[in-house]
């Protein structure tokens, strides 16, 4: 059976929008139209996630709908926002119906969790690959960015590190499935939204850990101009990892492994207890990890104060070309 690509989305993407989330002009025209009001801003971004480089194949479909979504969420958490509205790109090989039901059932229920409203996007015929465009709201002149981290300041991080890496290192090595909290963690990640919304007047600077630890706050240290110290002992690592994955390798992970999609994020020291209290409100376990300083660079110490090396800071598109 033929289908047009108004067909796909009649069928698959017309979703009810969220309460409060109707845009003036949605789905079926050449553009969305959004009204402003005047005391907020909007965050805007933008990921796309290729087959056989973010997602293998046989991927589950409906974690693959999740997880597109996720990882933007992620992006709108580590500036305080809250989503809004989103915009879908696919581009698939073919029309599989039983693909399309999964997937757009796993991006919906996570829509519906967070409130967004799909507004528009597009389908095209290729390799498949899938690009979300997500709009959050602000609070005029707020939102948390990379270049606030002050000298002094403690540095946060959400969740567990490593469980995705770990997730990957199992499939690529032992050529079998790895535990399911590891797989969960890189096929379904949970974007620590309600966080990042309730660090908006606690934190200094905060991220989303997409590429690996080291890489990440280095982007932070870079954009604030400053340096850093972590104790590597103190970096967060799950049960699952710890018994799949034997130290120090589990540690590499944390550090460098990448797809976690939990919050890094500083905070003056004087602010110590209203982040913890900002995790234990949002049920998200968050852990001091180590301080910014003036000195620039980032190093890594172990529990008795040595430097700790590490070969590979954080996953980067096109670093292996010639």
């Amino acid at each position: 059976m033929a289908h047009s690509e108004f067909d796909i989305i009649d069928r698959y993407f017309r979703h009810p929008s969220a309460p409060g989330r109707m845009p003036t002009l949605g789905l079926g025209d050449d553009c969305a139209l959004i009204d402003l009001p005047s005391s907020s801003r909007w965050a805007v971004t933008t990921d796309t996630l290729a087959e056989e480089v973010h997602f293998h194949p046989g991927t589950d479909p409906e974690r693959l709908g999740h997880k597109v979504l996720a990882v933007s969420l992620s992006d709108l958490a580590a500036m305080g926002a809250t989503p809004a509205y989103a915009t879908l790109a696919l581009t698939l090989p073919r029309v599989d119906e039983q693909w399309l039901a999964a997937f757009s059932e796993g991006f919906f229920r996570l829509a519906d969790v967070f409130g967004v409203s799909l507004m528009g996007g597009d389908t095209t015929r290729g390799p498949r690959s899938i690009t979300v465009t997500l709009i959050g709201e602000l609070p005029a002149d707020r939102g948390l960015t990379r270049s606030d981290a002050q000298p002094g300041d403690l540095i946060f991080v959400s969740g567990t590190l490593g469980d995705a890496a770990g997730a990957l290192t199992v499939m690529a090595e032992a050529g079998g499935n790895p535990p399911l909290p590891l797989r969960l963690r890189l096929e379904r990640p949970e974007p620590r939204v309600a966080l990042g919304q309730a660090l908006l007047d606690v934190a200094s600077s905060a991220i989303d850990l997409s590429d690996g630890l080291a890489q990440d706050l280095g982007h932070v240290l870079g954009a604030s101009c400053v340096g850093a110290t972590v104790r590597v002992d103190r970096v967060p690592l799950s049960d699952a990892l710890r018994a799949r994955v034997p130290y120090p390798r589990n540690l590499v992970l944390a550090l460098s492994g990448g797809e976690d999609y939990e919050l890094c994020f500083t905070a003056a020291a004087e602010q110590r207890e209203q982040v913890i209290q900002c995790g234990r409100r949002c049920g998200v376990p968050v852990t001091e990890i180590g301080f910014v300083s003036e000195q620039a660079g980032l190093r890594l110490l172990d529990c008795d104060g040595d430097p700790v090396p590490l070969s590979r800071s954080g996953f980067e598109h096109f670093s292996h070309e010639a």
